[in-house]
């Protein structure tokens, strides 16, 4: 009874593991397109030099597509996606981001930057008005089309899990890299003393695989979601 228990739930874990696995797992075309510098999200803040992508077209935009289904690029020296992965699923997110990682050369540089979760609860979550605290954190996660918020430590795992080695984080408009320097064109609010209000990540290089404990909570989340 205890070996027929052991294998039916070892046999569920494999098929949740398969499930999700295939929805991380991008639509990609069999050739992919050589490009140097590749903007994603851009919206109507196309930057000059760059391929700029976005599911929409506005002027500067010079490929329309929907990245979820997979970045036919490859060769990049940069990627740079400004906030953008707050507004994928996590199963998105991961599938892009390893996508990225694809797409990039070996010594590429993907930039991304997004909400900082750990200033949403500090700057949010506080002040007498208890109603009104719970509308603006639930804005903050649900609004402007937002469906998964990172903290420092999720950003470097989940970087880690899609197949990057380093990451380096900056903040907003900083960089090591004169390209990447003065990059962000997105609003900006006040920081918190030592939290900045968005995290500015740089990743490199190639990781092997990723680590069992992220793969756990992973795991945990999408029952969550799906049950």
């Amino acid at each position: 009874m205890r070996l027929g228990l052991g294998l039916h739930v070892r046999a569920v874990k494999l098929l949740e593991r398969f499930g999700r696995w295939r929805r991380q797992r991008a639509r990609i075309e069999p050739i992919r397109q050589h490009i140097d510098r590749l903007h994603i999200g851009c919206g109507p803040q196309a930057l000059a030099g760059w391929t700029n992508v976005d599911i929409e077209f506005f002027p500067g935009v010079d490929v329309v597509r929907d990245v979820r289904d997979g970045l036919p690029f490859t060769g990049a020296r940069y990627v740079y996606a400004e906030h953008f992965i707050e507004h994928l699923t996590y199963d998105e997110a991961l599938r892009f981001l390893k996508e990225c990682r694809a797409a990039l050369r070996d010594d590429g540089v993907l930039r991304v930057s997004t909400p900082n979760l750990d200033w949403v609860l500090e700057t949010h979550y506080r002040g007498p008005e208890r109603v009104g605290i719970c509308f603006a954190i639930n804005k903050a996660f649900r609004g402007w089309g937002h469906q998964f918020l990172y903290n420092e430590e999720t950003l470097v795992a989940t970087l880690q899990a899609a197949g990057f080695a380093e990451v380096k984080f900056f903040a907003y408009g900083k960089s090591d890299d004169p390209v990447l320097t003065g990059i962000e064109r997105h609003e900006t609010y006040p920081d918190e003393p030592g939290m900045p209000h968005v995290l500015v990540a740089e990743a490199r290089g190639r990781r092997a695989s990723s680590t069992d404990a992220i793969e756990v909570i992973i795991d945990e989340y999408d029952r969550a979601l799906r049950s």
